[in-house]
């Protein structure tokens, strides 16, 4: 049987999202795949929607509404892929007792504010030259080690050098615990 993967969005959802379909392209045939708009999650939609306006949205309450809605939606415990927003979405509700047994998170801009981790197995990717990432210090306090992808800034996970890299990660766990059994 596949392993169940959850996989959010980051702010913009499926409308500047084509980029996700190459994650799914790779992962569908080893990954039982629930998708989640983290647009959608979060109940926002706007008439103007500019980069600003769903920072705005999600800042002010729509990272805690979608937090609250995936926690409420998912029960199942199951491996997470999540993009920036949507990483800290999955982030934050993996601390309000998501069950999850892993967090992939690809830019989680806002987990720097955080002053915990998930009791779960993480992995965070950043661009070195992304400068929403979190400091050495919250690194080492929080004791969760970054991975930094150089010269690639905070969208790096809609490069398809990083897709084939992440895509190529999950495969590898899952391939193992397939021939592992």
């Amino acid at each position: 049987m596949a392993e169940r993967l959850v996989v959010i969005s980051d702010m913009w959802g499926t409308k500047k999202g084509l980029w996700i379909t190459s994650y799914l392209g790779y992962l569908q045939q080893h990954y039982d795949i629930v998708f989640y708009d983290c647009q959608e999650l979060a109940n926002i939609n706007l008439t103007i929607e500019t980069e600003e306006n769903l920072h705005k949205e999600f800042v002010n309450g729509g990272i805690d509404t979608a937090a609250a809605h995936l926690l409420k939606r998912e029960s199942k415990p199951s491996h997470y892929l999540a993009f920036s927003t949507g990483g800290t979405v999955a982030y934050k509700a993996a601390l309000m007792g998501l069950p999850i047994k892993s967090l992939y998170a690809i830019s989680p801009t806002r987990i720097r504010l955080e002053n915990s981790k998930p009791n779960c197995s993480i992995k965070l990717l950043f661009g070195s030259n992304d400068e929403f990432r979190p400091s050495k210090e919250w690194e080492e306090k929080i004791g969760l080690p970054m991975t930094l992808a150089n010269g690639f800034g905070h969208e790096l996970y809609s490069d398809e050098k990083i897709i084939k890299e992440v895509c190529q990660d999950l495969l590898a766990e899952v391939t193992k615990k397939e021939y592992q059994e």
